[in-house]
């Protein structure tokens, strides 16, 4: 009885307890929630439960993360402060967040990521970071992020991925790079992302791919390289890829319709393992007499056409070389005519 009486009173002491611990500006829940988005902060609230795991800090007015900014609230699992001003992250900001999984940092203002941005986010599976400032992606970019599975970095600025860029994410799934300014990929890029399943790259300035830099991609399932500026691609390059089945996206790009491009597309369509999804919507840039026109509505009419044109040139070829032939025995004849008549006058003068 007197167990059931004192129950209450313990109760009611924890639950002062709690809300001693939360922020003004947040709404705690339980000890593991704590909601402090559109809150107007400009600075990280400085009393949160130190078990929270769900930490929502979107939608403020941050602009800068100092080093070991989460120190109280090390069990976090969740953190979402996307739309933001954030512009500086300090090295080692996260290091003590060993059990985070979700890190959003979506719409702030990033434009580029320190060598200690990673620290401490071994645990981490998902990492955020789409429609920031980033011109260019190195070495030290994702070091220490051996768990993520999905990397986010659409509708930034990306210019420049230097070789090995993600040579630490060998266990990356998913990789989202569209809406950037990428123009080429080169060999190296993608070393180590064996794990790859989902790429895309849709909306880039792509107009060159190195024909082993897919090699490493031995269990992509989907490469999304529409509204690009390819016009030609070789067929080694997709032929690289090992999978038991990749889907392929490639429409919206200034493809330069010829009998070449007709034989890859032949090639690929006849490799099982390459699903062209949206070949049959695929359009001509160039030559401008194709301009618009579907290149399956006119693949089987490329190499017919170069074919003739092959047959023209060298017909007129053959001909001009008899003509030559012709001409040069006339003139042998001709000459030897001349020879022979010579020949007679002497003798008849003599």
């Amino acid at each position: 009885m007197r167990l059931l009486w004192v129950l209450p009173l313990l109760v009611e002491a924890h639950n002062k307890s709690f809300m001693h611990h939360c922020a003004k500006e947040c709404a705690c829940q339980e000890e593991l929630s704590a909601n402090c988005t559109q809150a107007s902060l400009t600075e990280l609230p400085k009393h949160l439960p130190p078990l929270t795991e769900h930490l929502d800090l979107s939608q403020n007015q941050l602009t800068h993360l100092p080093r070991r900014a989460f120190v109280n609230t090390r069990h976090l699992k969740v953190l979402l402060l996307n739309n933001n001003n954030i512009s500086t992250v300090a090295d080692g900001a996260f290091s003590p967040l060993e059990s985070l999984l979700r890190l959003d940092l979506s719409r702030n203002r990033l434009a580029a990521l320190s060598k200690g941005f990673t620290l401490g986010m071994g645990s981490l599976r998902e990492l955020l970071l789409s429609e920031n400032q980033l011109t260019s992606l190195d070495s030290h970019s994702f070091q220490h992020l051996d768990s993520l599975l999905r990397l986010n970095l659409s509708h930034n600025f990306i210019h420049l991925v230097q070789v090995r860029a993600f040579g630490c994410l060998s266990t990356l799934r998913q990789l989202y790079l569209e809406n950037n300014r990428i123009q080429t990929l080169s060999n190296g890029v993608f070393t180590m992302l064996k794990s790859l399943e989902v790429l895309h790259l849709q909306g880039n300035n792509i107009s060159y791919i190195d024909i082993d830099v897919l090699t490493p991609l031995t269990s992509l399932a989907l490469l999304n390289l529409a509204c690009n500026q390819l016009s030609s691609i070789h067929f080694k390059t997709f032929l690289s890829l090992q999978t038991y089945s990749t889907h392929i996206l490639l429409e919206h790009n200034p493809w330069y319709c010829d009998c070449d491009l007709q034989r890859v597309f032949r090639k690929l369509r006849n490799v099982r393992r390459l699903l062209l999804d949206d070949y049959e919507n695929l359009s001509c840039a160039e030559p401008p007499e194709l301009k618009g026109y579907l290149l399956n509505n006119v693949d089987a009419e490329l190499c017919i056409a170069e074919m003739v044109t092959v047959l023209i040139i060298t017909v007129t070829v053959l001909i001009t070389v008899v003509a030559a032939i012709v001409m040069a025995e006339r003139k042998r004849k001709i000459r030897e005519k001349h020879w022979t008549d010579g020949a007679s006058e002497v003798s008849y003068d003599s």
